[in-house]
C-alpha cells in the first residue's frame, strides 16, 4: 500500500482553552476504506438531511461498494488527537461552473464543529491543489441549509447563479458556490 499525503496542522481548538490538539489530515487509500464507511454512517446518521444518501440504503454496502468510490473520488479524513471526525470528499469536475474540482460530503462530528476542521481539509486542498488540479473548487450545499453556507462563505465559497434542482431529491434545491484556492 502506498501511503497518502498527510498535513498536520497544530492549532489551538475546542471548547477548552487548556486544551491543545492536533487536526491532522489525510487523504485515504482504498485499503483504508473502513474510515470512509464509519465516517460516512456516522454522518448519515447525524446528518439525514444534509446528503443525497440515505443511511439504510449505504449500510448494506459492500467492502467491494465501498472501495468503488476510490475510483471517482479522492477521500479527505480530518483526524483530532488521532480519532477521525471531519470527512470530505473531492471529485475532479467536468468544468460545471468553470470549477477543476467539486466537492462533496463535507461533514464535521458535531462535538467539533468551529474547531477548524473544515479549514484544514481546504488548507490540505490548497497545499495540493496544483498536483491535483483542484484549483478552483466547486460545491453544491441545500438552500435550507443555512448552517453550511455561513460555513462555505467563511472559508471563501460565493455563490454562483440561481438554485438548481437535486436530481437525486427532486423535491430539495440545492445552491452552487464556488473558491478559487488560496494558491491561485
Amino acid at each position: 500500500m502506498t501511503n497518502k499525503k498527510k498535513t498536520l496542522v497544530g492549532s489551538l481548538v475546542g471548547h477548552n482553552n487548556s486544551v491543545y490538539r492536533v487536526i491532522e489530515v489525510t487523504e485515504l487509500h482504498e485499503d483504508e476504506w473502513t474510515r470512509l464507511r464509519d465516517l460516512r454512517l456516522s454522518s448519515l446518521l447525524e446528518s439525514p438531511h444534509a446528503y443525497g444518501g440515505k443511511y439504510e440504503d449505504e449500510k448494506l454496502y459492500s467492502e467491494t461498494q465501498w472501495r468503488l468510490g476510490f475510483k471517482k473520488l479522492s477521500f479527505l479524513v480530518a483526524s483530532l488527537n488521532g480519532v477521525d471526525v471531519g470527512l470530505m470528499s473531492v471529485e475532479i469536475s467536468d468544468g460545471d461552473i468553470d470549477s477543476t474540482c467539486w466537492i462533496g460530503g463535507c461533514w464535521t462530528d458535531p462535538k467539533f464543529r468551529g474547531t477548524g476542521l473544515m479549514r484544514a481539509m481546504f488548507n490540505y486542498l490548497d497545499a495540493h491543489a496544483d498536483e491535483n488540479n483542484w484549483k478552483v473548487q466547486g460545491l453544491g450545499v441545500w438552500t435550507d441549509n443555512f448552517e453550511a453556507i455561513k460555513a462555505y462563505e467563511f472559508l471563501g465559497f460565493s455563490s454562483i447563479g440561481q438554485p438548481q434542482v437535486s436530481r437525486r431529491l427532486p423535491e430539495k434545491f440545492y445552491q452552487r458556490m464556488i473558491r478559487k484556492t488560496t494558491n491561485s
